[in-house]
């Protein structure tokens, strides 16, 4: 399997001063998710840009927060032999489901690492259904500020590449349970999504999920999804975001960072 941050020779200037090193950077490869249903028919549902490493997760997380297969059904994840080429052995990975599955519209075409729903030809088909989301933590003000910091502790790859998304998945009193990275921000998501999924704790009502760049729609839906009522990016969010997490039931922070933030949608979760 590749290393998740590979070193290459690059040519540093600094104060005019030419020098040659190696320099990590964040890695970036294709991987195909495969589904299989209880008949034994496997699907190629969706080619993303990411980075290597969580693999079975990331790929259990995008097809739960996609509406593709039911969460607490999948029975095994795999990589797949069946490749012609060996060096992409660990870049095919199949996802098996006890329950029958649906794999939506077609998106096996390589998507972008900086797109969440690439491939898609409409907007009503990325809509997953599912039920606003009522109850919920309430999370102390004081906590929320907390969470960035602890979030940026836990990039240890980013650290060493500076070029990595990170989401993490917090616990109401700002415990931090699962922080996963990836060149996609959306990535990042589903391989947090992907572990609790894998560990059966979906879905995750009385949690924080907490993104290290913007909030777009598509990760106000994987969060809806997983059942997690409050968002909270270092960034903006969109308004497209903004408008899914009014609907969806989701509190939504945008520009989290050190003593301010603002709130979006559904506040009352937010205790000043």
């Amino acid at each position: 399997m590749s290393s998740a941050a590979p070193r290459r020779p690059v040519i540093a200037v600094r104060g005019g001063v030419r020098t040659t090193r190696r320099d990590r950077l964040a890695a970036e490869e294709p991987m195909e998710i495969r589904v299989t249903g209880p008949d034994g028919v496997t699907t190629p549902v969706a080619v993303t840009m990411r980075t290597p490493g969580d693999d079975f997760a990331l790929a259990t997380g995008f097809l739960v927060t996609e509406g593709v297969v039911e969460p607490g059904t999948v029975t095994r994840v795999a990589y797949c032999d069946d490749v012609e080429r060996e060096d992409q052995r660990f870049n095919v990975v199949t996802v098996r489901s006890a329950r029958p599955v649906t794999p939506g519209p077609d998106r096996a075409h390589a998507a972008t690492s900086a797109c969440g729903i690439c491939g898609v030809t409409s907007l009503d088909a990325v809509e997953v259904r599912c039920d606003p989301l009522s109850g919920g933590p309430r999370v102390p003000a004081d906590v929320l500020l907390t969470m960035p910091d602890v979030l940026r502790a836990a990039q240890r790859v980013f650290d060493a590449t500076g070029g990595l998304h990170a989401a993490g998945l917090f616990d109401p009193g700002g415990g931090l349970r699962i922080a996963r990275e990836d060149i996609g921000r959306h990535n990042a998501v589903d391989k947090v999504v992907g572990t609790a999924a894998l560990a059966g704790d979906l879905p995750l009502h009385d949690h924080v999920l907490m993104v290290s760049g913007r909030a777009g729609f598509e990760i106000v839906q994987k969060a809806a999804v997983a059942g997690i009522p409050v968002l909270a990016a270092v960034s903006a969010p969109s308004s497209l975001a903004a408008a899914a997490a009014e609907r969806l039931g989701v509190t939504l922070v945008g520009f989290l960072r050190g003593d301010g933030y603002n709130v979006y949608a559904h506040p009352d979760r937010i205790v000043p």
